[in-house]
């Protein structure tokens, strides 16, 4: 006749995609962070970010994102607003609704139909970034 909580909450709870079970970190819509950002595993921005992102990582900026700065990551999917400086040492794939203004400095570089982007771009050696990239991870330890 009456169902118990724990019946009711295992009714409720929806499954996780695995994309989003493998992200370590989120800052939501609706939140502000100034500073800078630094991270070892997957991180997604979905709210307003001024400063610094640094990683050997992927990060994700979710549509509703603002971010101004720099971001100096392992790989990147932009979705939201970007104003500023972006290196990346394998990947930058800038998916629609995405705004890009600034520079982009690559091994490689996707672009989506209807993605705004105004600004300069430089591939650069994906040996070098790469080796660029085992002599950060080593500083850090």
């Amino acid at each position: 006749m009456f169902s118990s909580k724990k019946q009711e909450a295992k009714k409720v709870k929806k499954p996780v995609a695995l994309d989003k079970a493998d992200i370590k970190a989120f800052l939501g819509p609706g939140s502000r962070f100034e500073g800078k950002l630094s991270f070892d595993e997957l991180v997604r921005l979905d709210g307003v970010f001024s400063g610094e992102i640094c990683s050997t990582d992927t990060l994700i900026v979710g549509e509703t994102a603002e971010i101004d700065g720099s971001i100096d990551v392992g790989a990147l999917i932009l979705s939201g607003r970007f104003k500023g400086g972006i290196k990346a040492a394998t990947l930058v794939d800038l998916r629609a609704p995405a705004q890009v203004e600034g520079t982009i400095e690559a091994t490689a570089l996707k672009i989506e139909e209807n993605v705004v982007f105004n600004g300069e771009i430089k591939m650069v050696d994906s040996k070098k970034t790469i080796t660029e990239l085992k002599i950060k991870e080593e500083k850090k330890k």
